[in-house]
């Protein structure tokens, strides 16, 4: 099943894929997108996931989360040109149906969902380890399988994501406001700590790092081989992309969430982890705990290390919500065009695709199971099948955008007054990124090489499904064309473009 590139519509034929959204509603209002846009990424690869990955790496972490944050803010610039162009809670795997045809969209939106379904159970396996923590305050926990507390957490997100779009931009607003506030309130006893020294009279500042090893205080491969976990890190900063098709006054909100992005890069994810190496040695944190709550621990102040383990509880529901979100509206937009099972286009009455979330809560299912058999493993194995679907989402992004803006320079579209600054170059310097992640993954063993194996164990699946739907797929499509463009005109040429512009 190969993905080629086939003639994109012109600006007439924009109706065919604005018909993706019909049926959702615009409940999205400018304080949720810009609070979403803020703390969407802000959940467990950087709260839980960051302690396994300072042990290994040591603080050239750092400069890795900026690496891959400057990449990160190159995607949602391409993908915000696109959603000003036009908005799509189908998002990048819309556009790759615009763009490049039924079988990239196809393989993009069912390894996105993918990847959103993992970070459901990476999402829900750290809620599980967060709460067992408490254990040591209180002893009924302790006789609480971490599998029951994962099923548990489930159900009560999925309850919420029931309601309507909503509800759930509130809660994402005021659980992404409560990660964005404590992460200001570490720096800034952080900073306290630089400048005053720690209560423990234990050394801090670039001494630590000197005294202990240096950046790269286990080498070279070690340092750059967790990158993946830092991908991960950055899970979902597309979803302003999910969120556009239920968004009031896109061309206004859209650009001002978008630009928020690079401001929390470099505050929240390379200040934060720049600041744990300076007041601990990176030795002190492990990945079991939120390096965040051993920082709280180091510092003798009873009952901090708990508060802010309650934060991270509330982060990690926080990036649980807005993936069942995210995977309801991408089953939604592949099953109206027939990528996907007639269940998922089910829709409420409040307009919420319960079919999609329903199809997602299956898998987190499927991930409490692996929480009962692998309690110690669950979380670093899920987080490496995700981190593989953003990376598939990000060179569907950039691919995208770099087919639409060659069109627009040959006349086939106009591309809206708010652009990526980073044009076709940075779209093809973050493939090659890519690349090289997919390179460092395979030498990350066991777990990093077999999810590698595993995702390209899904080629045949996915070879099968789209010749099992083939025909449906390509019967919708025409179908739209016929109601959403009366005057659409076939072509026997593939080169020659569809809807040439008037």
């Amino acid at each position: 099943m190969s993905i080629t590139s086939r003639p994109a519509p012109s600006e007439e034929g924009r109706a065919v894929f604005d018909a993706e959204d019909h049926g959702l509603q615009q409940g999205m209002g400018k304080r949720q997108l810009q609070m979403i846009a803020i703390g969407s990424a802000i959940g467990t690869g950087l709260l839980l996931g960051s302690g396994s990955r300072l042990q290994t790496a040591g603080p050239s972490l750092a400069i890795l989360y900026l690496i891959c944050g400057f990449f990160g803010y190159i995607i949602l610039r391409a993908l915000g040109e696109l959603i000003v162009y036009r908005p799509s809670s189908g998002s990048f795997v819309s556009y790759a149906r615009e763009f490049y045809g039924e079988k990239a969209a196809f393989v993009t939106g069912w390894l996105y969902w993918g990847n959103w379904a993992m970070t459901l159970v990476a999402d829900a396996t750290a809620v599980a380890i967060y709460i067992k923590w408490f254990g040591q305050y209180t002893t009924w926990l302790d006789g609480i399988p971490q599998w029951t507390l994962a099923l548990v957490v489930v159900g009560f997100i999925f309850f919420f994501n029931m309601l309507s779009v909503a509800i759930f931009g509130k809660l994402e607003y005021w659980f992404s406001m409560i990660k964005v506030v404590a992460l200001v309130i570490f720096m800034l006893i952080a900073i306290g700590v630089l400048i005053l020294g720690h209560p423990e009279g234990t050394p801090t500042g670039f001494s630590l790092i000197t005294d202990n090893g240096g950046w790269m205080p286990n080498g070279l491969l070690p340092a750059v081989i967790v990158i993946q976990g830092v991908v991960f890190a950055y899970a979902g900063i597309e979803l302003v992309g999910t969120t556009s098709g239920e968004t009031e006054d896109v061309q206004k909100h859209i650009p001002s969430a978008v630009n928020s992005v690079l401001f929390r890069i470099v505050v929240f994810y390379f200040g934060s982890i720049l600041l744990l190496t300076l007041v601990l040695p990176y030795t002190a944190y492990a990945s079991d705990t939120s390096p965040f709550v051993v920082f709280f621990e180091s510092l003798g102040i009873p009952y901090a290390a708990a508060i802010f383990q309650l934060v991270v509880i509330t982060a990690a529901i926080s990036s649980l919500n807005a993936g069942l979100y995210s995977t309801g509206r991408i089953m939604y937009n592949m099953s109206q065009a027939g990528s996907g099972p007639a269940f998922g286009k089910r829709m409420s009455d409040s307009g919420v695709p319960y079919g999609g979330i329903v199809m997602a809560v299956l898998v987190a299912l499927a991930g409490v199971f692996l929480n009962y058999v692998v309690p110690e493993m669950a979380f670093e194995i899920v987080l490496n099948l995700a981190a593989l679907g953003t990376l598939a989402s990000w060179v569907a992004i950039v691919l995208a955008h770099q087919r639409f803006v060659r069109l627009a320079a040959r006349g086939k579209f106009t591309r809206p007054d708010y652009r990526s600054p980073f044009g076709v170059v940075g779209d093809w310097v973050t493939v090659i990124f890519v690349g090289i992640v997919l390179v460092l993954m395979a030498f990350d063993y066991p777990i990093g090489s077999y999810a590698l194996l595993a995702t390209i164990g899904l080629i045949p699946v996915f070879v099968g499904l789209w010749f099992l739907w083939r025909d449906r797929i390509n019967a919708i499509a025409e179908e739209r064309k016929r109601t959403h463009l009366p005057s659409f005109r076939f072509t026997a040429d593939p080169h020659q473009d569809l809807h040439p512009k008037r």
